[in-house]
């Protein structure tokens, strides 16, 4: 059961990665807290996947220069 549970957290975070490819490469944070659980997000800042940029009007949640 906590693998069948592992399987859809990785799903789900392999699933921001292509939105924000799609997007192209950089979201509003606000508008993923939605469609994303914060720890799906955080699992992702901390495998350094994605980064916060502070724009000095809201937040954007861009993909890693690195990857």
């Amino acid at each position: 059961m906590a693998k069948e549970a592992n399987n859809d957290f990785e799903r789900r975070a392999k699933h921001l990665l292509r939105v924000l490819q799609f997007c192209g490469g950089c979201v509003p944070l606000h508008r993923l807290q939605f469609q994303f659980s914060d720890s799906v997000i955080q699992t992702l800042l901390d495998r350094e996947l994605v980064q916060v940029q502070n724009t000095g009007r809201g937040f954007l949640l861009e993909i890693a220069e690195d990857f």
